[in-house]
């Protein structure tokens, strides 16, 4: 509407948008000004000061490790977080963040180890205390570069005060509550199969591996029967694990199996089993056994479960280096079936738990059989073997064998342990399998398991009040809204599942398990020294454990010190950021305990949320939170794991150096978070493109404002196209309000942007830029417009603003230069009489007719009968009686931007455009009939009809007349 004539030059006289807020963004270089300027104003205390006495809403921080620069997934994790804090502060809640940090364990320690070995330093030469300054010297640098870039990201908290667990008074209470899960007898020592890391050289709990695919050697190994009429016989049994031969001492099977005893009647090979040979399979597997053995065998008869209970073998490897001469019994197990390997399974407790579990529920009856209960300690704790595995330990000709080196590469346990069961006969077969099998979460290596004295928390010992550690657990977990619901069912199954929790790791740098036990695993419970403890860790730090003379200190009083030992082992982490809540929620005046929301991604079901659960469950009967919430891990634009490697990974800082930490945010938004979410170059630029059409409708909106009087407008005089707008407003509201407490962001951001781009751009403003442009400045209908233009422009940048804090803020600031910070507003109050459902009704109608009408126009426009909606008058026939009534006194040439439009009823003919979709109207292009308008373009009849001004319509020239007025 900016043409001009040769005459005269009306675009001065028109109300056209103006603003400052630029059309580029320009992220990169704002957001950082607006990081600077919260920090400088401290927004974050203005935020609770304006929230004080507010209800408070808490989502307690799942705390990142320190130990380097942060990835997509941590950007992911803190915008949800951030999003989901500031839409609760702005909708009446104080809502306060407080991040935080975990800084113990073993990715930090390994740091300081490297840089002692290019040091040509060993660690254990150092003094523990100096070593343990280094590490929290090491955690604390990375603190503040990931403070940094959280920061940067928008992210609002106490980032002056968070939580970080090597805090003194976070390792004091870490401590206690350690002590209270002692003194309430949950805590034991006791001797079982763990998972060992060699490379790491510590105990590992299931939330600490993962399982990636590797290959094994198997072996089939012949057990002889000793015992009753099968002796002579052997028994077959298959495994992954050769190396786990030496700590055999029974062999399980099923009463549920159907077993056969088999002959072998021929044989391929000259080495290996040979015709004569009697054994015993499952009558399942058996011929898949002998294919590969490749043996020939019959069937010989059925051997039920009561002929093998009581049978004993010999240990395959019996006399090897004088030893494996003891009894090898069998047992009934339930975790035996037919599906694979032969029918029976060998059976080392010190090497699984199953073995462990079958063991133990059996051996009261082996050892009143005589059998000694005793379970060996085979491997060591860098992979060796020991002196209790004879033929393989330090005795052994060449030195001990390997199970797995300081690299997690394979040693020579399983080839030693394979010729030695050739050497014996008792090889059956041998081969190689590809399965998934434990590693390391850290060092992403394998692990083994190996039975290790360790510090346990038990899960099924009765309480004291009818209950055990899981069963309150089970119990919170039904009691917890979970988002995706999907996540309290793989919580619980990981919970009922799970056995004993092992709290000990044989490392240096975290909070000590800081008890005294003496020599059969009996707890000191002495409040005093317990109380000692406590407040010396509160004032020195965990440190204060490893101090010299801190035995004599903490048992100070005590005539029986030298029946004590003070254990050094070193708590898992996990137990730490479990205790979070008691130090952070708990202790913070301004937090509260349970924490309404924990939210972080899906491994945290092993993770975080389960150690928080079973810490708060053991010491408070209940879960620390009411809500947990999941999210997916960030794989590339293919769906793949984004790797170094691959080329493929997207670094958030790159992303808000290039297009703004808003734009990630938006990303973010638009994703479906509780799956795995996808982002590339092409996802990204989808998500600009999003963004620029926000920013224009906001910016255009901002232009419009600069013109606005301030009016305001009761609901009654509004005219109804502005009524129409409040109550998309009015429905959007709850929309917002009811997916913002679902965590549900992208309907939220799908809803508004799709009322910014259809409803507000191309309808409702599109419709009133002539009045908003060319009216008078009396006119009510233009202000109007004006007034309701204010409440879309408060709504949408309120609505958006935990969503796009960059944005909205210089927006805000923009509109209101005095303000503070929208994010020190609250949510708009949207009056009840606004929701009109019989209006949106009226008006749906009038939009169907108003489908036509364009539609007619654009094939008009396409063949160039017209270049402008202005240059038509179409004739408008509607047979609908439904929609002729709505469009009762509604000026449809406005709403179609036509110059004028005629509406009848009836079919119209049949050469009339229609759309197949809107029965009952058809449409009549026709070309306006008058004169254009030289301000407004539209083509009227009265163009000319006032003499001062001849080149407008009578419209605009009202207006002109009342502008020069003004100017006067």
């Amino acid at each position: 509407m900016t043409e001009t004539t040769d005459k005269q030059d009306y675009s001065s006289t028109l109300y056209l948008p103006q603003t400052d807020f630029p059309m580029r963004a320009g992220l990169p270089q704002k957001e950082p000004e607006l990081v600077a300027r919260w920090k400088t104003m401290d927004l974050y205390k203005r935020l609770r000061a304006s929230a004080a006495g507010r209800e408070k809403f808490v989502l307690h921080d799942g705390p990142p490790y320190a130990n380097g620069n942060i990835h997509i997934g941590h950007a992911l994790n803190k915008i949800l977080k951030d999003v989901i804090t500031r839409s609760f502060q702005m909708r009446g809640f104080d809502s306060n963040y407080v991040p935080g940090w975990d800084c113990h364990g073993l990715p930090i320690e390994w740091k300081i180890e490297e840089k002692y070995r290019e040091k040509g330093k060993n660690k254990d030469e150092v003094p523990v205390n100096e070593f343990r300054k280094e590490c929290r010297d090491f955690a604390g640098s990375w603190i503040k570069v990931q403070a940094d870039d959280f920061r940067r990201l928008g992210i609002e908290g106490d980032f002056d005060n968070p939580y970080t667990t090597m805090n003194f008074h976070a390792e004091a209470r870490i401590a206690g509550e350690l002590l209270k899960i002692a003194r309430s007898g949950q805590l034991y020592r006791g001797s079982k199969p763990v998972m060992w890391s060699v490379v790491e050289r510590t105990a590992l709990a299931e939330a600490e591996v993962e399982y990636h695919e590797i290959e094994s050697d198997t072996v089939w190994v012949k057990f002889p029967v000793a015992t009753g009429e099968l002796a002579g016989a052997f028994i077959v049994i298959w495994t992954t694990t050769p190396w786990t031969i030496p700590g055999n001492r029974a062999i399980s099977f099923s009463s549920k199996v159907e077993y056969g005893l088999y002959e072998v009647t021929a044989a391929a090979n000259d080495f290996g089993p040979q015709p004569g040979e009697k054994m015993l399979f499952a009558d399942k597997l058996a011929a898949e056994c002998f294919a590969k053995a490749k043996l020939e065998a019959k069937r010989l008869r059925g051997v039920s479960a009561d002929e093998l209970s009581p049978v004993i073998c010999d240990h395959p490897l019996k006399g090897l280096a004088g030893g494996y001469g003891f009894q090898v019994p069998l047992m009934d197990s339930d975790h035996v079936n037919d599906d694979a390997g032969t029918g029976f399974v060998h059976t080392a407790p010190g090497h699984g738990r199953e073995d462990f579990d079958a063991w133990m529920a059996n051996a009261r009856s082996f050892e009143a059989r005589g059998i000694s209960p005793q379970i060996p300690f085979t491997v060591g704790d860098d992979g060796f073997y020991t002196e209790e595995a004879p033929g393989f330990g330090p005795g052994a000709e060449g030195g001990p064998a390997r199970v797995m080196d300081d690299n997690g590469k394979k040693g020579d346990a399983n080839k030693r342990v394979a010729e030695a069961l050739i050497a014996a006969g008792n090889l059956f077969s041998r081969g190689r399998i590809k399965h998934d099998y434990p590693h390391s979460w850290r060092s992403k290596k394998p692990v083994i398991y190996r039975n290790t004295p360790q510090w346990f928390v038990y899960m099924d010992k009765d309480l004291g009040d009818g209950t055990t550690l899981r069963s309150r657990a089970l119990s919170a977990i039904d009691g917890t809204r979970f988002v995706p619901a999907a996540g309290q069912n793989r919580l619980r199954a990981m919970i009922e599942n799970r056995p004993d929790w092992v709290l000990s790791r044989q490392r240096a740098w975290g909070v000590p398990i800081a008890i005294f036990a003496d020599d059969k695993g009996e707890i000191l419970v002495d409040e005093a020294v317990n109380a000692r403890i406590v407040e010396a860790f509160e004032a020195e730090g965990a440190d204060a454990w490893f101090a010299e003379g801190a035995k004599a200190r903490f048992l100070a009083g005590r005539e029986d010190q030298d029946r004590w030992t003070m254990i050094t082992d070193i708590l898992d982490v996990w137990f730490d950021s479990g205790s979070t809540h008691t130090f952070t929620l708990e202790d913070r005046p301004d937090l509260k305990w349970p924490a309404d929301v924990y939210l972080e991604g899906s491994d945290q079901h092993r993770g975080w949320f389960h150690s928080s659960l079973l810490e708060s469950c053991a010491t408070r009967g209940r879960a620390p939170y009411n809500t947990v919430i999941t999210h997916g891990f960030t794989m590339d634009e293919h769906g793949r794991k984004m790797s170094k490697s691959l080329g493929n990974t997207v670094v958030p800082q790159d992303v808000m150096a290039q297009s703004g930490a808003d734009i990630l945010r938006l990303w973010v938004m638009n994703t479906d978070y509780g799956e795995d979410q996808r982002l590339g170059k092409t996802i990204l630029q989808t998500n600009i493109d999003a963004y620029r059409k926000i920013r224009n409708t906001i910016r255009w909106m901002l232009g419009t404002l600069a013109h606005d009087p301030g009016d305001e407008f009761a609901y009654g005089d509004l005219p109804d196209l502005e009524k129409l707008m409040l109550h998309r407003l009015a429905e959007l509201d709850r929309l917002v309000r009811e997916a913002y407490d679902a965590f549900d962001f992208k309907r939220i951001t799908r809803a508004l942007t799709d009322f910014a781009n259809v409803e507000l751009s191309a309808f409702y403003f599109d419709i009133r830029k002539d009045a908003l442009y060319c009216d008078a400045p009396s006119s009510a209908r233009r202000r109007a417009a004006l007034y309701v233009i204010r409440k879309l422009f408060d709504c949408l940048v309120l609505w958006f603003a935990p969503m796009m804090p960059f944005t909205t803020e210089e927006a805000w600031l923009s509109r209101n230069p005095q303000a503070e910070s929208v994010h020190l507003e609250q949510f708009p109050a949207i009056p009840a009489e606004w929701l009109n459902p019989a209006l949106e009704e009226s008006w749906s109608r009038i939009r169907k007719v108003r489908s036509v009408v364009t539609g007619a126009l654009e094939v008009e426009r396409k063949d160039k009968r017209i270049g402008s909606s202005l240059e038509a008058a179409p004739v408008v026939h509607v047979a609908d009686a439904s929609l002729l009534a709505a469009l009762d006194g509604v000026d449809m040439a406005e709403i179609c931007i036509t110059s004028s439009i005629s509406v009848v009823a009836g079919e119209g003919p049949a050469e009339a455009f229609r759309l197949a979709d809107v029965a009952g109207v058809a449409v009549e292009p026709k070309l306006a009939e008058g004169r254009k308008c030289a301000r407004s373009w539209r083509i009227t009849a009265d163009v000319g009809s006032d003499a001062d001004y001849p080149e407008v319509s009578a419209r605009d020239a009202a207006a002109l007349r009342e502008l020069a007025a003004l100017q006067g």
